[in-house]
């Protein structure tokens, strides 16, 4: 007899919601749950009704990190890597808004998937900690990329190498949590936050969320060119427009991220552009 699914998906006004489901394991990440990760982030880029993504936990905790219990697997650490760089890559590039809600602990594996978000909120009782070094491991799921760019360098290896807990208080003065909001508003906040994403025009967030991913290692005569790659595909929607016309008659815009480039019909007689 199977037991309950690891990742329980819902989705509401454009918002798809992934909870990892192991409570009793603090939401720990066993094969099982990186497999359901991966298959679930993978749909949610390829489904155009899904305009924002909400990562959270059950029963009170987000992610205690990579499930130890059963010790060392004899399969090749390389192997095992692999599914956790798809994950982190997935969530990472994809192309909505996702905001990670935080309960609880988040630990290891589990802070840096919270940190692949684009918003963070907490609750003032959730736990922080890069606990790799108490494991003698090092940093996975982005952690060593993420924590230099958000903390600078001399934070991100007190937090790698001292392994400490920390605070939501803390975490968001060192820039690693958006918002920290009391535990009887988080869902309230979070809907809130979601309704204005969704709002927004799909295209514009997509191309600024990758914009920001990836200028952070570009020189500024790169960052310029992708800037306007990325504004020549807004102006090929039917959002920009529709902008300046709610702006116009003093509305609030609906956006579609609809392509509105007028197709190229061929002439009576041609051959449509085919060789003979």
């Amino acid at each position: 007899m199977s037991g309950p699914p690891v990742l329980l998906t819902g989705d509401a006004d454009g918002v798809r919601t992934l909870t990892m489901n192991r409570p009793a394991r603090k939401n720990a990440i066993d094969a099982e749950l990186w497999d359901a990760l991966r298959t679930a982030l993978s749909a949610a880029g390829s489904d155009r009704s899904v305009r924002a993504l909400v990562l959270t936990g059950a029963g009170g905790a987000f992610c205690s990190g990579a499930d130890i219990r059963k010790g060392v697997s004899d399969e090749h650490p390389l192997h095992r890597m692999r599914t956790l760089t798809e994950v982190t890559l997935l969530l990472h590039e994809l192309p909505i808004p996702t905001i990670a809600k935080v309960h609880g602990v988040a630990v290891g594996a589990g802070w840096n998937l919270a940190l692949g978000c684009d918003f963070v909120v907490a609750t003032p009782e959730t736990t922080f900690s890069q606990i790799f070094a108490r494991r003698a491991l090092s940093l996975d799921c982005g952690g060593s990329w993420l924590l230099p760019k958000l903390v600078g360098l001399q934070q991100a290896k007190r937090l790698a190498l001292l392994a400490e807990t920390i605070d939501a208080e803390e975490a968001h003065a060192l820039n690693l949590v958006t918002w920290v909001v009391d535990a009887d508003k988080i869902d309230a906040f979070v809907d809130d936050l979601t309704t204005r994403l969704v709002a927004g025009a799909p295209v514009a967030l997509a191309q600024n969320k990758a914009l920001l991913n990836e200028n952070a290692d570009r020189t500024l005569r790169e960052a310029l060119a992708g800037e306007a790659r990325a504004q020549a595909m807004n102006f090929a929607t039917a959002d920009v427009p529709e902008a300046y016309a709610a702006f116009t008659e003093r509305r609030a815009p609906h956006y579609t991220g609809r392509w509105a480039v007028p197709r190229t019909v061929a002439p009576k007689g041609s051959n449509g552009g085919q060789d003979s």
